[in-house]
This record gives structure tokens, sequence and C-alpha cells, in this order.
């Protein structure tokens, strides 16, 4: 199942994420999937705040990794600089995605066969300078995925 949301400010785009993060538990696996400046971590920000994280959220480019502390452990991964799939299992991916914590990975299109079956995918497209298209695909458990639409 798919739901569909347009933000038209990076604030909604955040209020998005703080609304996701609530409802993530142990385990979760969100694979981010947008262009380059399309909000990827702009969502992140918000879900990390939906953890309860108090740290600014930064995208992890030339490390791989940032982990956060919150309700649960964050785990962000930005894949953008991966040049092989061997430099993740190096990191030991295995122990963040099905870890104590929740991961958000951007750019998870270049690690889409080691995602878990019941991740959550979000793609995120630009419509215009601030306004977002975001397609939420929810995993086999959707019902705990229900949550409402930012307004604004």
């Amino acid at each position: 199942m798919m739901m569909s949301v347009v933000t038209h400010r990076p604030w909604q785009t955040i209020e998005l994420g703080k609304r996701l993060g609530h409802l993530l538990e142990k385990g979760d696996v969100v694979a981010l999937v947008g262009e380059l400046g399309a909000g990827k971590t702009t969502l992140t920000t918000g879900i990390a705040a939906g953890l309860g994280v108090k740290d600014y959220v930064r995208s992890p480019t030339f490390t791989l990794i940032n982990e956060y502390q919150g309700r649960i452990p964050l785990y962000h991964f930005d894949l953008y600089r991966l040049s092989c799939l061997t430099d993740l299992e190096e990191l030991g991916y295995q122990e963040y995605f099905y870890g104590e914590g929740a991961t958000i990975i951007e750019w998870a299109q270049k690690c889409k066969e080691l995602l878990p079956q019941n991740h959550l995918r979000i793609e995120i497209e630009v419509v215009d300078k601030e306004s977002r298209q975001i397609n939420i695909f929810l995993p086999e458990d959707r019902n705990r995925w229900a949550f409402a639409h930012p307004t604004g």
C-alpha cells in the first residue's frame, strides 16, 4: 500500500518526519530515495525529533553513518558516496538493520538487495523550490503506520 503526501514548506516535511519518528520501533528500517536536494535529510531531521533525538542531525555523507540517541537508538546511513556493497558489509550493516534501534538510509536504492523485506520505503520528489511529493510505501504491518497528513 502507498500513501502520498505533498509538503509545501520544509517545516511540513519535518512535521511528517516527526509523525513517522513517533511510530518507529526497534528493528525498523526506513529506506529514503530521492535526488540530491530532495529533502531526505530534512525528513530525517523530523524522524529524529519524533524519536526524541536532541542532537543536530546532519547527513553522514563522508562517514556513511551517524548514530543518535533518542527513546531508541537512531542509525542514519548516507550511501551517496558508497562505492560498493562490500563497504556496507564491512561496516556490519546487519547489526544496525536488525539491532536495537531504528535505521534510516539515504540513497537506499544503492543497497536495495540488502534491505529487510518489511522496510518502509519513502520516495521524495521535488515539485518546486519548497514543495515535495512524498510517496510512502507501507510495509506489511501497515496498521501501525496510520498517521494523519501534515496540515498548514
